[in-house]
């Protein structure tokens, strides 16, 4: 695809300066993830729980609570949409496996992607400050930190130089506007000054002179969803752009249409912000159950107490709900998130980012995306 902008570069290969963001449980599968690396941008496949896309799999752990069986199922499921999105991507652009930090599987999960043959790997939802020592057999596997500050950045990158090794990229995520979990500790810090693209992008090419080290790709992601804001954007410094919600609702998009519709017709008085059971601030569309759940929240923040996983095999390191933690949220987000795969509305929970869509309520290919955010529109309809 021919473009006004330089290519993005990661471990020598040249990519479209597009990257699809990882969305679980299951919103972002081989399906989305090999239709992007087609076209030749990075397609990422989330990690989390993806037996939910495998019949077999669910047949077998579906009830059970036998953590290792189900464990051991993610791990499978995983394997198989690497492979799958491999045979869709035919060798072009590139393959990422997101792995949230904050997943008491994260290190199986990253291992698994590096022997299934991932091209990278992306880290999110907290500092993956061992991700060089999980994936030293791997060296050929670029490893992506997502991050919102440049003290998250540097924080990073001195940790790893000792271990001599750098970021192949870096996702600089703004939690003003992005989707799911978000980069800041509390719900009043999402606005802060210090995440503001300009700031980071600078504070980030100005760091990378101050350790004497060459510039690293960096990837803005959030909020981005018009070729005018990818052109700002690459001209202000970024080498790329990552898009999660704009994706997801594409035709190529791994959930169901149902989920497709909610958040492609959701305005902006129906995205709220809250505090999710990883103890982190989240995004969300305000569903019938999330409106539930914020109205008696208080209520059951205050009663919080340890009480065992419901689904069977503790998906989170530390649970608002099975850890008993007050000031997080107190609800089995897995089941949540299931449910919203699956498109129900009145139950599941609909992770969305706070600004438009390049094509409002319409369902559009993830091709005729990627050309607008990178060509700009072609024909009135797109321009609408």
């Amino acid at each position: 695809m021919q473009t006004p902008f330089k290519p993005l570069i990661v471990k020598g290969k040249s990519l479209l300066p597009i990257v699809q963001g990882g969305m679980g449980v299951g919103v972002s599968a081989h399906r989305l993830a090999g239709s992007v690396a087609a076209l030749g941008g990075i397609g990422t496949i989330s990690s989390v729980d993806l037996r939910r896309h495998h019949p077999d799999l669910m047949a077998q752990t579906g009830k059970s609570r036998d953590k290792a069986l189900i464990d051991a199922a993610n791990l499978v499921a995983l394997d198989r949409e690497i492979r799958a999105a491999r045979q869709l991507a035919a060798g072009r652009g590139m393959l990422a496996a997101n792995v949230m930090r904050a997943v008491e599987q994260y290190a199986p999960y990253v291992r698994q992607a590096c022997e299934s043959g991932i091209d990278a790997v992306v880290v999110g939802a907290g500092l993956p400050l061992d991700l060089p020592d999980l994936t030293a057999d791997h060296p050929h596997v670029a490893l992506i930190p997502i991050l919102s500050d440049v003290r998250g950045i540097a924080l990073i990158l001195k940790k790893w130089m000792r271990k001599q090794r750098l970021p192949d990229a870096i996702v600089i995520e703004n939690p003003r506007y992005a989707a799911g979990h978000l980069g800041a500790p509390r719900l009043e810090d999402v606005d802060q000054p210090q995440y503001a693209f300009p700031t980071v992008l600078e504070g980030a090419r100005a760091l990378f002179r101050e350790l004497g080290i060459a510039p690293i790709p960096l990837i803005a992601a959030g909020g981005v969803h018009s070729h005018e804001q990818v052109r700002a954007l690459l001209g202000m410094g970024a080498d790329a752009v990552q898009l999660g919600t704009a994706f997801a609702v594409t035709r190529e998009g791994d959930a169901h249409d149902s989920f497709k519709k909610v958040l492609a017709e959701a305005k902006p008085e129906d995205i709220v912000t809250f505090m999710s059971v990883a103890g982190l601030p989240a995004r969300a569309v305000r569903t019938p159950w999330l409106e539930n759940y914020l109205g008696k929240e208080a209520k059951l923040q205050g009663k919080a107490g340890p009480k065992p996983c419901t689904v069977g095999f503790d998906c989170l390191q530390q649970c608002g709900l099975r850890d008993g933690l007050g000031k997080a949220g107190q609800f089995c987000i897995d089941t949540r998130l299931a449910f919203a795969l699956e498109g129900d509305v009145k139950r599941g929970l609909f992770f969305r980012g706070s600004e438009p869509l390049p094509f409002g309520s319409e369902i559009r290919p993830v091709k005729t995306l990627v050309e607008l955010l990178l060509c700009g529109p072609r024909d009135p309809a797109s321009a609408a």
